[in-house]
């Protein structure tokens, strides 16, 4: 898997990916360009098209310290900063490749939230449930290495000290990267705990998902485009869901027919709903109502 989608490689330094490597020229020329511009030549160029390609690349250049900002709140997480760094990268992508600039607003200001969102689902979804440091984990994969090359060389299984030996290492050592690989060999929830004459299982003790984390990461999401609506399309949002209040009274509230708040209230769910998909398609241009 490539090394943007979270999983980690060693040696190489953290680079922002690019869909292709633009010719210097080709930089020279959009280098002068506002960000405005820049995202105008993204919308209106095919993926293949070099000079996308070059726009793109001085955008991501522009704003790489916004990725390192985000980055830099995950300090002192377990998780390599340059493998951070990566993800970051593709949610500034994402951010650049959905941002319309004809709606306003600053690319820095759309891009901060994606970068941030990336980097939370790349804890939720990549990370190992529990953190295991990098050279133990390389110390893990010796193991198994050696252990397959001795069983051949010796006809049996090695014990621990002659393991042990053989990769240079103490037998704690040795203990310590069998404990660390039984990360890898998830237990069933079905299966009944040690010691529990209740015929308990490991499922009994988990609890449940709190669907108030998801809520939050959706909220934050439009936080980002909330600014794109018209302020009396967001007052009849806040009406609607937060109010509880139907099209009527609204209407009633803002002196317009429920017909006009059920076209607006369409106009800003429409809108929102394309937003937060993040598809490489723009939101439709539906007609602005007065």
């Amino acid at each position: 898997m490539k090394k943007v989608s979270g999983e980690k490689t060693s040696g190489r330094p953290a680079t922002p990916p690019t869909p292709l490597a633009p010719a210097a020229k080709t930089l020279a020329s959009l280098a002068r360009l506002d960000d405005a511009a820049l995202l105008r030549i993204i919308r209106d160029h095919p993926a293949a098209s070099p000079r996308r390609a070059a726009a793109c690349e001085l955008l991501v250049t522009r704003h790489r310290n916004l990725v390192r900002s985000c980055v830099a709140r995950y300090k002192n997480s377990p998780e390599p900063a340059e493998d951070l760094t990566q993800v970051g990268y593709l949610g500034l992508l994402k951010a650049i490749n959905n941002f319309d600039p004809d709606l306003g607003g600053s690319l820095a200001a759309y891009a901060q939230p994606c970068i941030s969102g990336e980097i939370k689902r790349h804890f939720r979804d990549k990370r190992w449930q529990v953190h295991v440091e990098r050279s133990m984990q390389e110390r893990v994969l010796h193991v198994r290495a050696a252990t397959r090359a001795l069983t051949q060389e010796l006809g049996h299984t090695p014990a621990d000290h002659e393991l042990a030996s053989h990769l240079g290492i103490s037998q704690t050592d040795l203990r310590d990267a069998r404990r660390a690989d039984l990360v890898f060999q998830p237990a069933s929830l079905d299966a009944p705990l040690a010691g529990r004459p209740d015929a308990a299982t490991l499922a009994d003790t988990l609890g449940e998902e709190d669907p108030h984390v998801e809520h939050t990461l959706d909220m934050h999401a439009l936080a980002a485009h909330w600014h794109e609506l018209p302020r009396r399309e967001q007052k009849i949002l806040l009406l609607r869901f937060y109010g509880d209040m139907t099209q009527a009274e609204i209407g009633h509230q803002l002196g317009i027919s429920q017909m006009h708040v059920s076209r607006l209230l369409t106009h800003a769910l429409t809108h929102l709903r394309h937003r937060l998909l993040a598809t490489d398609t723009p939101a439709p241009r539906l007609a602005k109502a007065s």
